[in-house]
């Protein structure tokens, strides 16, 4: 059986792939157009490459190519590692093509991520500046599309530091607020991105082979001015940046973007991909947060103090979550959150709210899903009796297994295998089906001494109450502390917490 711990940490795995390349999380940028327009013009060709590093150990290649025309801009960005995860490396790979106009107006983009399971695809079209035509693909399943009104031009995460180098161009102190459309309210929201510091950065131009180790390394060091770009709350960019725009340094998760010359990133990265996984590198390890108190068994309820980070934007406060200054309180759910005031729908009729509907890989109106759905709730209309039988189905019917990609609920339903995000997502798409109204939260679980990134569906009965099929609890114990509501874009910014947040067990009430 595969451990607990190793199911948790899937939450977090899933969400940073999404992370490498972050176009289904469309974010809009608005500057002056003029400005815009002028600094289209001062793009120049070229590519620069990296190195994905762990510590010192490089686990992956990561490239960035601009060319340009008399009439466009094309932005090519590619990144492959080998990800450690559950005591073997795993692979993942995102590529973005990004077609701008010289005004550095997006007109058209495709991403692919591949890892484990079925491969993601997006392509958007921007049909002026008011329309994105958008269309995401999992695998051989049929593309969803959808229509996305735009309030004016847009750019893509990859190419902000191009805009903040190229617009006014980077100066410490300087402060950039930045509309950004935020998908989870499909609602534009503003993003600010401070320049921090400036440094000077030392970037070898070649590379040679290394006649007694066999390895390239760089010669002929050249330094390069940067600028530290630090995003002020969820979205934007964090990194280091030169007058061009192009990235210097970035991290996340834990992992370095580093620039080097090609056959330093390439080559040796594929000298070192064979190499085993140490369990202190392992990233379901290395991600956990230590708890100061340990719990050994189901917790009714809990508080704890959540410092060293910022928590704006998070969703800690609601239901039985109330967050007062840097303390964090988890009560059970009261009697009257778990007895639902309607009734199931019948005949296939869907209550028409965002947490009943189909989304690109939430299939709640496919046949195999509301089929399977119908079984499972037989004549029963009680909404509280419903969330359990789903629940228990999956918790049941899916072998838990880690792994590397985006869940998708039909691939879940068919392959019968996955981890926390898996039987989230199938779970969701259960409850949806039968007009359930059901969404995705993350956050942390403890395990075994340490709390560990995880995902688990919410159920509205008379409030929404938190359950958890991976691990076959219903309701969710208070040991599930939620700090994101929505999918795997939204679960992205629980990478501000890797390495910083500190969590204090304050109290803790075990149940009988």
């Amino acid at each position: 059986m595969i451990s607990r711990r190793a199911m948790v940490g899937g939450t977090i795995i899933a969400a940073w792939l999404v992370g490498l390349g972050l176009l289904v999380r469309r974010e809009y940028f608005q500057p002056r157009l003029e400005r815009l327009a002028e600094a289209g013009h001062r793009v120049a060709p070229g590519a620069v490459y990296y190195g994905v590093m762990q510590g010192e150990r490089l686990i992956g290649f990561a490239s960035s190519t601009i060319d340009t025309s008399e009439s466009s801009i094309t932005v090519n960005d590619y990144v492959v590692a080998d990800l450690p995860i559950g005591g073997k490396p795993r692979r993942a790979s995102a590529r973005t093509d990004v077609t701008l106009s010289r005004a550095l107006r997006m007109r058209k983009f495709d991403l692919s991520i591949h890892a484990e399971g079925p491969a993601i695809n997006a392509t958007g079209t921007v049909d002026g500046d008011s329309v994105l035509v958008l269309t995401i693909a999992s695998g051989k399943d049929k593309p969803e599309t959808q229509r996305i009104t735009l309030s004016g031009p847009i750019l893509l995460p990859t190419l902000i530091p191009l805009a903040i180098a190229l617009g006014e161009g980077p100066k410490v102190g300087r402060h950039y607020v930045l509309p950004v459309f935020d998908p989870s309210s499909m609602s534009p929201r503003d993003v600010g991105l401070d320049v921090r510091a400036e440094s000077l950065f030392v970037v070898d131009d070649s590379a040679v082979v290394d006649s007694a180790t066999s390895r390239w390394r760089g010669v002929q060091p050249d330094t390069i001015r940067a600028w530290q770009v630090t995003a002020q709350s969820k979205g934007g960019f964090s990194g280091w940046i030169d007058d061009q725009g192009r990235i210097m340094q970035t991290t996340q998760l834990g992992f370095e973007l580093r620039r080097l010359p090609y056959e330093v990133a390439f080559s040796n990265w594929q000298r070192d991909a064979a190499r085993a996984v140490s369990s202190d590198r392992d990233i379901l390890e290395t991600t956990a947060i230590a708890a100061n108190k340990r719990m050994t068994k189901r917790v009714d309820a809990l508080r704890v103090r959540l410092s060293n980070v910022d928590l704006s934007g998070y969703d800690l406060s609601g239901q039985r979550q109330q967050m007062s200054g840097d303390t964090l309180t988890i009560q059970p759910e009261p009697r009257d959150a778990m007895l639902a005031k309607y009734k199931l729908p019948v005949g296939g009729r869907i209550l028409d709210s965002a947490d009943t509907r189909a989304e690109p890989l939430i299939q709640s109106r496919d046949g195999e899903i509301i089929r399977l759905a119908r079984q499972i709730l037989g004549d029963e209309h009680d909404p509280r009796v419903a969330a359990e039988k789903i629940n228990t189905w999956v918790h049941d019917s899916i072998t838990g297994r880690v792994t590397f990609g985006v869940p998708n609920a039909l691939q879940v339903l068919r392959t019968r295998t996955g981890d926390c995000n898996e039987h989230t997502q199938l779970f969701v798409a259960l409850a949806r089906a039968i007009g359930l109204p059901a969404r995705i939260a993350a956050g942390l679980a403890y395990v075994d001494g340490k709390f560990y990134y995880h995902a688990w569906p919410e159920v509205l009965l008379g409030d929404w109450v938190a359950v958890d099929p991976t691990f076959g609890q219903f309701p969710a114990d208070a040991a599930h502390i939620r700090f994101v509501i929505g999918g795997l874009p939204r679960q992205t910014e629980l990478l501000r917490l890797m390495g910083n947040l500190q969590i204090d067990v304050l109290s803790v009430s075990a149940a009988r």
